[in-house]
């Protein structure tokens, strides 16, 4: 009895131990805030505490256009759009909650309706009376969830490999998204959270590996270990997910650009040509070759298609 005491204590002192090797603590607030939230970043108070991490940049008087993001990125990944936009339109970007700067809600709220009331306030706050809104991946939800709920403030939507419909996967297709949905398993990582498997994570979204750089896997990595964005993350894959009906997507009667990697491992292509087959006012375009960034993997010719579709489908509308 006593030796086997001795064996349990040895192996709880091997495990506290490795748990001290492998642990990976969460980043600084005033450090992240210091490398990624400088100009033209600002913090903006919205409704429950929420102090959302945005950037809003171009003319005043320009057309807005609001961009979100998908799940455990940040406003960043919109930076090759947003260059290429400001000169003409005013680009909002802001880390949802949970992720980036803004961090996790106050009230542990990750509902698509917490979401899309997020979009809201942060459109009052910036004295937005109608918009163009777009998402990526999670941020397409988010889009989806928005213009059922405030169609009336939108001009458009853009969607990039956006979540919300259910379609048919061959396989997971992200090894960081497969171990959140993992009961148990799942809480080791708001403790443990190696940056090899961020950077795993992010070559297995994307085709152009090019864009899996040193500092694009830092910027996940650090940003994820922002206190409070792990749990919310484990939070949010515990939830469960519930696909929109496509009787509900067809409501949406505004004009829809669809944008698709055709080699998306994470949302099949499919998924895109179910939205354009359902939404009654879309353009759908594909991108062979492109991953599920095809706004970072392939910036100028999707800014290019953007800009043709906002003069030719939205705001031609506007000219007497």
């Amino acid at each position: 009895m006593r030796r086997f005491a001795k064996i349990l204590a040895v192996f709880a002192v091997f495990l506290g131990v490795l748990f001290l090797i492998l642990r990976t603590p969460d980043t600084n607030r005033e450090e992240m805030r210091a490398k990624y939230g400088a100009a033209p970043s600002q913090f903006v108070a919205i409704q429950d505490g929420v102090k959302v991490h945005l950037r809003d940049e171009g003319p005043r008087d320009g057309e807005p256009i609001i961009l979100l993001h998908g799940s455990n990125a940040d406003l960043h990944t919109w930076q090759p759009w947003a260059e290429a936009l400001k000169s003409e339109y005013r680009v909002i970007r802001f880390d949802q909650v949970g992720h980036g700067l803004t961090g996790a809600d106050p009230s542990h709220d990750y509902s698509k309706a917490n979401f899309a009331s997020d979009i809201n306030e942060v459109a009052d706050a910036l004295g937005l009376e109608q918009f163009v809104l777009g998402g990526n991946s999670m941020g397409g939800t988010h889009t989806i969830a928005y213009a059922l709920e405030h169609p009336e403030r939108l001009k458009g939507i853009i969607l990039v490999d956006a979540g919300g419909l259910k379609v048919e996967r061959e396989a997971e297709g992200n090894t960081g998204f497969a171990i959140a949905r993992l009961p148990v398993i799942n809480q080791l990582m708001t403790q443990i959270t190696p940056r090899s498997i961020i950077e795993r994570s992010l070559s297995q979204s994307v085709s152009n590996q090019e864009i899996v750089t040193e500092e694009a896997v830092d910027r996940y990595w650090e940003l994820l270990r922002y206190p409070g964005n792990r749990e919310a993350t484990i939070e949010r894959f515990s939830m469960g997910w519930k696909a929109y009906e496509p009787e509900q997507v067809a409501t949406i009667t505004i004009p829809a650009l669809i944008i698709w990697g055709v080699e998306d491992a994470l949302i099949p292509v499919e998924a895109g040509r179910l939205y354009d087959k359902t939404l009654p006012n879309s353009t759908l375009i594909e991108y062979p070759g492109i991953g599920h960034l095809p706004q970072e993997e392939a910036p100028q010719q999707t800014v290019s298609d953007l800009k043709e579709w906002l003069v030719n489908a939205v705001f031609k509308q506007d000219t007497p």
